[in-house]
């Protein structure tokens, strides 16, 4: 991974787990269900723009590589780890 996409990832990795210690404080707390559920789905849409991130830059680094390379292997590997992702996430 770059150095420069790989520390705007770790930025919001660090983020989500700030909401996610509110979410806990919350709780803690008895805030109101509504409020704590705003939260959560907050928590939830920085999460999935965190993966599709994640995702860009595998997608701009190795999977690039295995397309352009020699392997036909490779790249069927790196098409099945794709498609097996989004079979899991649509679970």
């Amino acid at each position: 991974m770059k150095t420069h996409p790989k520390q705007t990832l770790l930025h919001r990795a660090k983020s989500i787990g700030g909401h996610m210690r509110s979410v806990e404080r919350m709780l803690d707390e008895d805030a109101y269900c509504i409020d704590v559920i705003k939260q959560v789905q907050a928590v939830q849409s920085a999460l999935a723009k965190l993966s599709e991130a994640v995702l860009a830059n595998h997608m701009q680094t190795c999977v690039t590589t295995a397309i352009r390379g020699t392997k036909q292997s490779e790249r069927a590997r790196v098409i099945k780890e794709i498609v097996d992702v989004y079979r899991i996430g649509a679970r």
